[in-house]
């Protein structure tokens, strides 16, 4: 207990101080250690004195860097470079050290100083990436090069007048930095070093060669690094008709290890073909062989899984639409081509999402047929079995006397629900040959009033003449149409009904009923979907409507007031208009 209560104090007073370091701004450390740079190479001071500035300018640098975040742990294989290089900077005396460390130091400022938004903090960057390069340029590369002793002015203004620009820094206003990751560009920081460094070794070069002063060696550097940055620059993007490095360099990354275009449109190719989304999975996964780089893999669906190739050391793990995919390799992916297995994996995740969709899509579609055909069959069943209780109706009523009349109606009733019937079985098996069969108008109208001559049903017609009519189309909508007005008869006691059948110009069938209107609610959604019904699923007139569409006619309700209620089956004005 002693133990545990001892430590925690001392725990305490570590996390205080610790906390009020995490809370100070990059920008402050920075330009603490540009100042005890200076002091370590700048000013005359014994070997002891040079290194404890050394190591406090690194120890400062820890605490800037933006490589790591200050929160997280430093694993001991990552603590082993950092000693190192400590070690080497505060123990080895040596000019071409220095330059070396302040071409890495010149990098990594500029790489932050690239990713800053605030116009102080990318001031005070750029004020500390000037420092770095003068200090190089100024004071720690001639004494490399032994270029003998400085002018007095340049060693003045070295000493006294660079250290303004750390200063600067560190009284210009800064924020806390988020992440390590979001305020380093590395591959600006990188050219930014590889940039110093050439310009170094240029100027050690020019020198050696050519024997002249160091500064005239450092303008023809500066100049012919110039001209070779010009040069890229208009090599990128040329604009001459012809493609840059820049669009070089990026088919390159796309295509590194594989031609992207032909394999692409191989997928696209096998898209087509293969129908089953995990078919076309694995026939496009068998496809990379071509690339050598990758052992083999495995993927995985919601509807199976499957592998190619062999395993590896290696592995990289994508899923993208409810695809997993995972890809092995013999030695650890590039960047360069950890991106282009990233596109692989999209482009195979997007085709198989898209034949998902397909398939799911198929089957909706073959659900939908069946649910419309038995949906038009069930009503056909329901208006004959309306037919046959009309007709037991009749049978019930009748008297003795009218035994003969009762037999010449069941004649000429029963043939005809005998063929609806089987008509109708006959769709049931074979639904695609549905609305193909045409019937002559005037046969249509015969059978029509010989089905409803008991009904108490007005028919009207101009002349009818031997149009064909498709058969299933106008007898399905016919009784259900009748069959709704008749059953609005035995509500409303008194209600008038009557069929109209027009042949020219266009042909149509109106049926009208003197009853009360359909409710607007109704009305609206009476052939767009289905309604409500007390009678049996709703979907009579709306199953109607679809077919009459396919058929070339259109149903509509063009009135529906009180006493006044009117239905049409009209053909399609085809037409070409004046």
């Amino acid at each position: 207990m002693n133990e545990s209560g001892g430590t925690a104090p001392r725990l305490s007073w570590l996390a205080a101080p610790a906390d009020r370091i995490a809370r100070v701004a990059p920008g402050r450390w920075l330009g603490f250690m540009l100042l005890a740079l200076h002091a370590a190479v700048v000013l005359d001071a014994d070997a002891a004195v040079t290194r404890g500035f050394l190591l406090a300018h690194y120890g400062l640098f820890l605490l800037w860097q933006p490589l790591v975040r200050s929160e997280a742990r430093i694993e001991p294989r990552l603590a082993l470079p950092v000693f190192a290089m400590a070690a080497l900077l505060v123990l080895v005396d040596s000019t071409w050290v220095m330059a070396l460390w302040l071409a890495i130091l010149a990098g990594l400022v500029g790489a932050v100083a690239a990713s800053q938004n605030a116009r102080a903090a990318r001031l005070a960057y750029l004020l500390a990436l000037a420092y770095v390069l003068a200090l190089l340029l100024a004071w720690v590369l001639p004494q490399t090069l032994d270029s003998g002793a400085l002018p007095v002015e340049l060693q003045a203004t070295v000493r006294y007048g660079l250290p303004l620009l750390p200063l600067a820094v560190l009284f210009l206003p800064a924020t806390r930095r988020g992440s390590a990751s979001s305020t380093l560009d590395f591959v600006y920081g990188l050219m930014l070093s590889l940039l110093v460094i050439v310009m170094a070794l240029g100027v050690f070069a020019v020198v050696a060669v050519a024997q002249v002063s160091y500064a005239w060696a450092l303008v023809q550097t500066l100049l012919g690094m110039a001209a070779l940055l010009l040069a890229l620059a208009w090599l990128w993007n040329p604009r001459a008709g012809f493609a840059g490095l820049g669009q070089v360099t990026s088919r390159y990354l796309l295509s590194v290890g594989l031609p992207f275009e032909s394999w692409a449109q191989r997928l696209a190719t096998l898209a087509e073909r293969e129908r089953d989304p995990e078919s076309f999975v694995r026939d496009a996964l068998a496809d990379l062989h071509e690339l050598d780089w990758i052992r083999g893999g495995h993927w995985q669906a919601a509807r199976g899984d499957g592998s190619f190739g062999g395993p590896a050391a290696h592995r990289v793990d994508h899923t993208f639409h409810g695809l997993a995919l995972t890809w092995y390799s013999t030695r650890p992916l590039t960047p360069a081509l950890a991106l282009h297995v990233r596109l692989l994996s999209q482009l195979l995740g997007y085709f198989y999402a898209a034949k998902v969709r397909e398939q799911t899509l198929r089957e909706q579609a073959y659900s939908q047929a069946i649910h419309d055909t038995g949906a038009r069959l069930t009503h056909d069943v329901k208006n004959i079995l309306q037919s046959m209780k009309t007709l037991l109706a009749a049978v019930d009523v009748s008297a003795p006397e009218d035994s003969e009349r009762l037999l010449a109606l069941m004649k000429r009733q029963l043939p005809q629900l005998a063929a609806r019937l089987s008509q109708t079985v006959d769709k049931l098996k074979q639904p695609s040959e549905m609305d193909v069969a045409h019937l002559s108008a005037q046969a249509w109208w015969t059978a029509l009033q010989v089905r409803y001559e008991h009904d108490d049903v007005s028919f009207l017609a101009d002349a009818v003449d031997d149009t064909p009519l498709p058969q299933d189309l106008f007898d399905s909508v016919a009784d259900n149409l009748l069959t709704n007005a008749l059953r609005k008869r035995q509500a409303e006691p008194g209600v008038k009904v009557a069929v109209r059948l027009t042949l020219h110009p266009l042909v149509s069938l109106e049926v009208s009923d003197s009853g009360a209107p359909a409710p607007d609610h109704v009305a609206r959604n009476l052939f767009l979907s289905p309604v409500a019904s007390d009678f049996g699923l709703g979907v009579g007139l709306y199953q109607a409507a679809r077919q009459a569409a396919r058929a070339g006619f259109r149903l509509e309700l063009p009135e529906n007031g009180a006493g006044r209620v009117v239905f049409r089956l009209q053909a399609r004005d085809c037409s070409p208009s004046p």
